[in-house]
């Protein structure tokens, strides 16, 4: 089984979207909380409709949906927004096995 087919099996189906909102790629991903092991990921911001807790999540994709150069796109997976916050390619030997990434939920006034 093939880095793609695992994360067909196993993980979420997503969308990447352009920042006007057009869907770019379909594909599925594993989307995980990450653990906070020190203070860096537990600020968070009071907005307007309440306190924000900013959390973060490791993203890991198919390796032919490149996160890295994709300035103002988001993903969305079951309903959620995320933010790029920083992706990077995953190699095995010289071919990029996966897209390795630190996205944040969107939070938008209703």
């Amino acid at each position: 089984m093939n880095i793609k087919e695992c994360l067909e099996e196993y993980g979420r189906p997503a969308a990447l979207c352009s920042s006007d909102g057009k869907t770019e790629a379909n594909l599925h991903a594993i989307i995980s909380p990450l653990r906070y092991k020190n203070k860096m990921y537990l600020s968070g911001i009071y907005t307007e409709i309440g306190y924000n807790s900013e959390g973060h999540y490791l993203y890991i994709g198919p390796p032919d949906c490149d996160l890295s150069d994709r300035e103002g796109c988001y993903l969305i997976s079951e309903g959620i927004k995320y933010r790029i916050d920083r992706a990077e390619k995953v190699y095995f030997g010289k071919e990029v096995f996966y897209i390795w990434a630190i996205i944040r939920i969107i939070v938008e006034p209703d």
